[in-house]
């Protein structure tokens, strides 16, 4: 467990528009963490930034970029070094994925994809956690998801992508924790977010029974960040299914998951 104490100290939250991100700005606000919010998405930053000083006694600071782009989270962090704003909680939240046949999809898009999941969130980890580091203290939770544990036709790119966070979150888990840092990995399954919206994923009442709501799945994650946890699944569903990659052969799994993401 580490040091980082809530009064005054900095969290930032990527990804902050929406789903998953707003909810862990509330939560965290409500334990009395100051808040940097970026997303792409100005307007909806600067709503969820008025809602959390009205509800909460913390301050917060509104940074509009995308992450997709290379440079950004170099950008990002200069303009919080000019601010003096010292992070000792970063939530690396910003990603998305894309259904359907890997070589159907716009190679653009995948690009950015990776961009945002891959490249953003490493230069991200490594630009705070080498002052955390310095000053012996400091959270991350890296937000991966269930498909990071098996090959998910239909999410190859997408599922290979979380299946990096999710080994690089447990190796620095335990590389940075001697020097005071915490690395926790969160891997949801289904949320109730704009995922699906964005994936180009049709929903389904089925799928829709399996949808944990985003709060939950958010209060999981940061109970196992401030536990010292190194990786934690939300929900016993989803537990299940992780679970059953270490006891099944891979071509098994494979074939299960591409029937379970078969288009429809």
């Amino acid at each position: 467990m580490t040091n980082v104490k809530a009064a005054h100290s900095w969290a930032l939250v990527t990804g902050a528009s929406s789903g998953l991100g707003v909810d862990f700005a509330h939560e965290l606000a409500a334990g009395g963490h100051n808040l940097v919010l970026t997303a792409r998405r100005a307007e909806r930053l600067h709503e969820l930034a008025t809602e959390i000083e009205a509800r909460y006694p913390v301050q917060t600071k509104v940074i509009a970029l995308d992450l997709s782009l290379p440079g950004a989270a170099a950008e990002l962090k200069q303009q919080l070094d000019q601010a003096s704003i010292v992070i000792d909680v970063l939530i690396n939240n910003a990603g998305f994925g894309i259904f359907g046949e890997f070589i159907e999809q716009s190679l653009a898009r995948v690009q950015a994809m990776l961009q945002l999941n891959i490249a953003a969130l490493t230069e991200l980890t490594h630009l705070f956690a080498t002052g955390m580091v310095a000053r012996r203290r400091g959270q991350i939770l890296l937000v991966a998801s269930v498909v990071a544990f098996q090959a998910s036709p239909n999410y190859a790119a997408y599922a290979a992508s979380k299946a990096y966070v999710l080994s690089l979150g447990e190796a620095l888990h335990e590389e940075l924790r001697p020097h005071g840092v915490t690395v926790t990995v969160l891997s949801p399954g289904a949320t109730a977010t704009e995922f699906f919206d964005v994936s180009g994923q049709q929903s389904s009442p089925m799928k829709r029974a399996f949808m944990m709501p985003s709060r939950p799945v958010v209060q999981i994650g940061l109970a196992a960040m401030r536990h010292g946890r190194a990786s934690v699944v939300p929900g016993w569903k989803n537990t299940l299914m992780t679970w059953s990659t270490r006891l099944l052969p891979r071509i098994v799994l494979r074939k299960m998951a591409h029937w379970v993401l078969r288009k429809e």
